[in-house]
Order: structure tokens, then C-alpha cells, then sequence
């Protein structure tokens, strides 16, 4: 059976890995909705060819207008710059939302310039790749993943509600929160595994002498941790802009724990730290099994 149809007509501003992969979502999820992506004239082209749209312009009023769903799949700088310009352009009885990293400076934007008629529901789907681009868009980018939306779950907005249940449709997990504690919890989470890769990633090019050691004895545990230092700076500047409290604090904190481990390195009490992170382990995994 069909699902009913929550918006008619999507406008996704920014055609890239994010605004790509949400439009193939939605089309795999439902019959009947009209995508439209919006984004300069390179990945315009770009994202004509790789089909996740039934329209694609580099004309902005073109693309909000009419559209029942407005969703900003910009960097936060980017997001910023262009809400006046949606609020503005988006027809009165629109939602407008975001995919940015970062919340708390978003929300507080938006609320400057969304006062009647249109909504703006902060959003933030936790899924993404070290690569960026259309030609990267998957369908199930947020399938099992957490979503995080800046709202109470006891909304009454028919279409904040009826975006939660676009979000489910899609395979991901609606996560009811306000904007200072998704920065803060996205900076332990998120931010700080991203920053302890890339300073993991400096020790190592720091050690490698011109025999290649200790690189070329590396195997995969390396290569995991190491993941996240695949993703470019650009993608990670507005990030650490917009939400340096809550990440320097997660830095002080892991600071903390290391010089812990140093002074127990020839302890037994070290044990107990490694009985620690390997429930924490088994949780992830089997929340991420389910």
C-alpha cells in the first residue's frame, strides 16, 4: 500500500551529497512528489545527469516557489546567507528546513526571519561520507540513522509532523531536541572524533621516518580510525566556527581521559577503562543493528 504523500513538492537548495541524497530518499520512499534542486550552474549540471530530481534550475525564485518543503542542504555559512532570502520567496504555507551541522547559531537566524506563515524546523541528519558531490548521493544515506529535529515532540504543526514522518519513511530515526543541546551532544559525538582523527592522522605523519615506518606497518585498525581524516577541512570549517564552546570543551574533556591512561598505563586500574569502552561498543553496535 501506497504511502500518503506529506509534501507535494520539494525544493532542496544545494545539489550535493546531502540535497542529492535526500531527494533519492524521497523518491525510493514515495510516488507522486515533485523534486526540484537548486545550486550553481556546475552542479546544476551535475545533478541533471544524475537523476535525483524531476527538475533542476540555477534560478533560486524558481525553485521555492510553490514548494510545500523547502530543504537548505547548503554549509552552515551558506544556509545563512540564503534563509532571508527563503523567507522571503517561500510560499506561506511551507516548512522550510535545514541540514546543517550545527543548530544553535542556524535557529537563532531563522527565527529573525521566519515569523508568520512559513515554519522554520531545524534539522540535522546524522549520515554523510568523507566525500562530498552529487555523483556520492545514496538513497539509503539515512537509512538507521538518527535525525535530529530542533522541535518538541508534542508539536502541533501538522507539517512539522508530517516532516517526522517523511524522516521515518526514509529509514531514519527522529531525535526531538533544542538547539544548545544538539551542539552539545554533536560536539562529543561528532565534532570530537573528527578532530582526535586528524590529530591522530598528525602523530603518525609526525613518526613516519624516511624508511616509511611506522606507516608501513600499519594494518586495517589504522585505516578505521582513520576514516574521518578523509573529510576535507571545508566541509568541517563552519562546523568548528559555529559551535567552538561546545568543542573545546569536548577537547579539555578527552585531554583529560589521556592523561588518565598515562598515569595508569602500568596499572591495573587501566583495565577497567577498557571494560568501559568496550560496553560502550556493544551498545553502538547493537543500536546500530537495530
Amino acid at each position: 500500500m501506497a504511502q500518503p504523500i506529506p509534501f507535494r513538492r520539494i525544493a532542496v537548495i544545494g545539489a550535493g551529497l546531502i540535497g542529492g541524497s535526500f531527494a533519492l530518499s524521497v523518491r525510493k520512499a514515495f510516488r507522486g512528489i515533485v523534486t526540484v534542486g537548486f545550486d550553481r550552474a556546475d552542479a546544476a549540471e551535475k545533478a541533471r545527469l544524475g537523476g535525483a530530481f524531476d527538475q533542476v534550475t540555477t534560478e533560486f525564485d524558481e525553485a521555492v516557489r510553490g514548494a510545500d518543503l523547502v530543504y537548505v542542504a547548503l554549509p552552515i555559512a551558506a544556509a545563512i546567507a540564503a534563509l532571508p532570502a527563503i523567507a522571503g520567496s517561500a510560499d506561506g504555507h511551507a516548512l522550510v528546513t535545514d541540514a546543517c551541522s550545527t543548530k544553535a547559531v542556524v535557529c537563532r537566524i531563522a527565527q529573525e526571519h521566519f515569523s508568520k506563515g512559513v515554519r522554520f524546523l531545524g534539522g540535522h541528519p546524522m549520515a554523510g561520507k568523507e566525500h562530498s558531490g552529487i555523483e556520492h548521493a545514496d538513497a539509503d544515506l539515512f537509512r538507521g540513522a538518527p535525525y535530529a529535529l530542533i522541535a518538541r515532540e508534542t508539536e502541533g504543526d501538522p507539517r512539522v509532523k508530517s516532516f517526522a514522518a517523511l524522516v521515518a519513511s526514509i529509514g531514519a530515526r527522529p531525535v526531538w531536541t533544542d538547539a544548545d543541546t544538539h551542539d552539545w551532544a554533536v560536539g562529543i559525538v561528532s565534532h570530537l572524533p573528527q578532530l582526535v582523527s586528524v590529530a591522530l592522522a598528525r602523530v603518525v605523519q609526525d613518526e613516519t621516518d624516511e624508511t616509511g615506518l611506522p606507516v608501513t606497518l600499519s594494518g586495517h585498525g589504522l585505516r578505521d580510525t582513520l576514516r574521518l581524516a578523509g573529510s576535507p577541512y571545508g566541509v568541517w570549517r563552519d562546523i568548528l566556527l559555529t559551535n567552538t564552546e561546545n568543542v573545546s570543551r569536548a577537547l579539555d574533556r578527552l585531554t583529560q581521559a589521556i592523561d588518565y591512561l598515562r598515569k595508569q598505563l602500568a596499572s591495573k586500574e587501566i583495565e577497567q577503562e577498557f571494560s568501559s569502552a568496550n560496553q560502550l561498543y556493544k551498545l553502538l553496535r547493537k543500536e546500530n543493528r537495530d
